[in-house]
């Protein structure tokens, strides 16, 4: 008897173990520079929702936003040494690690959203994707990030004449630097958290951004001058920790993958509602826009591309995403 109990003791252990470790969670951390309720930070929810339910629970994604992990800058550098799980981040601070983003930065790329979704969902967007490995990240989707134009405390801005001279706060990007300077403007690089109070003491004249961003970093309260000129359509990337990522089995890396590529829709429906409540926002609050004839900016971009498009694969990008109808 006392045999027995000894077995049944030894046996009811190891299940309970091995249930205990069938039914461990690993808790996966993501960060983001928005607020809450903002469609990216949405979107990475939607995917933590899918990868929890896809995996019987197995993993769980908590999602830190308003830079409670820090500014993006900082924490590019937190995913790729895997301190930071994921990041949701624009594409331009990638810049100057990975060549091939240089080419969705560009201004005036896009003809539209619908010509920038079609690129980074085809060939064009599958080799920018590939590079992110060489950095220790594995680039998960590619989110929309709007169309980017200026905004200022100062004036109504209607021509090309009227940025000369003017300060403007942006992506810390050799790209953004040498647009804005093409423009007869000066640029100040620095983190997204510092442009308001940057703005309200008059250390920049204004930034630039999409609707919901001006909206939501609450921009438009000390800047009501909005030119619309859409210089970039720049998409945001989701990435991951290659050393997270590698952790992963095949088959919950191919799951990984499919609910990234699954909230890929959800944040375009979520980001295209927020830019029409946005803009409907900024405008009932007094911001006054301005639309201008966007050739003159278009033609002042020819030293940006001389600088940036030189090297053979970035110039073959280029062409590719000018190619896609």
């Amino acid at each position: 008897m006392l045999h027995f109990s000894k077995l049944a003791g030894a046996t009811w252990l190891a299940a309970s173990l091995l249930i205990g470790s069938a039914s461990a969670q690993t808790v996966l951390r993501s960060s983001d520079t928005h607020p809450d309720g903002y469609p990216t930070v949405e979107a990475v929810k939607y995917f933590g929702e899918l990868v929890k339910e896809r995996t019987a629970g197995r993993y769980a994604v908590e999602v830190y936003h308003s830079a409670q992990l820090g500014e993006e800058k900082d924490t590019i550098e937190q995913v790729r040494s895997g301190v930071i799980d994921l990041n949701r981040v624009s594409m331009a601070p990638f810049n100057g690690l990975i060549a091939e983003t240089t080419v969705p930065s560009l201004p005036y790329l896009f003809r539209s959203e619908e010509h920038m979704h079609k690129v980074m969902d085809g060939d064009v967007g599958n080799q920018i994707a590939a590079a992110f490995d060489q950095v220790g990240l594995v680039l998960l989707a590619f989110y929309d990030g709007g169309a980017r134009s200026f905004y200022n405390s100062k004036k109504p801005i209607n021509t090309l004449e009227d940025m000369k001279g003017m300060k403007f706060r942006v992506i810390q990007s050799d790209i953004f630097v040498d647009m804005v300077a093409a423009l007869g403007a000066n640029a100040t690089p620095m983190p997204y958290g510092e442009v308001y109070s940057a703005i309200e003491t008059g250390v920049i004249d204004g930034a630039e951004n999409n609707f919901p961003s001006y909206d939501t970093a609450k921009h438009a309260e000390v800047a009501k001058f909005y030119l619309l000129d859409e210089h970039t359509m720049v998409p945001e990337a989701f990435v991951m920790a290659k050393s997270s990522f590698d952790k992963l089995t095949p088959e919950d890396q191919a799951i990984f993958k499919q609910a990234a590529k699954d909230s890929v829709a959800k944040q375009r429906e979520l980001w295209t509602a927020k830019v029409k409540e946005s803009r409907a926002k900024v405008e009932a609050a007094g911001s006054q826009i301005t639309t201008p004839d966007k050739q003159p900016f278009i033609d002042a971009m020819a030293p940006v591309y001389e600088k940036h498009v030189k090297d053979a694969k970035i110039k073959a990008l280029v062409d590719a995403a000018r190619a896609v109808q």
